[in-house]
């Protein structure tokens, strides 16, 4: 792969190339996202490679839906940890004052 055969990372490339008119119609606030969702398939590029499937969107899909479960992976974690601060908190405001002071 790579001077005869294109890499995973050149098909990458030339389905972005092919969805450029689709980002191009997105509203500009989606347009970030867009790119962001090619940013995650480009990040397990080299699995990807490895796997050498004969249509590369679908480990392209695998990569993204991957980053977006670790992305929800973070954010529960990170809700939980605010549940727990404003459980703690509120345990705190129901305590009875010292009676010494």
């Amino acid at each position: 792969m790579g001077r005869t055969n294109p890499t995973y990372r050149d098909a990458l490339r030339a389905i972005e190339e092919r969805w450029a008119e689709f980002r191009r119609a997105l509203r500009r606030r989606d347009q970030p996202r867009f790119d962001r969702l090619f940013e995650y398939a480009r990040e397990h590029a080299d699995a990807s490679g490895l796997l050498n499937h004969q249509n590369p969107l679908l480990p392209a899909l695998l990569s993204i839906d991957l980053e977006q479960e670790a992305r929800l992976d973070d954010h529960e974690e990170r809700l939980e940890d605010l549940e727990a601060a404003v459980a703690t908190s509120d345990d705190q405001e129901a305590a009875p004052p010292d009676a010494n002071p």
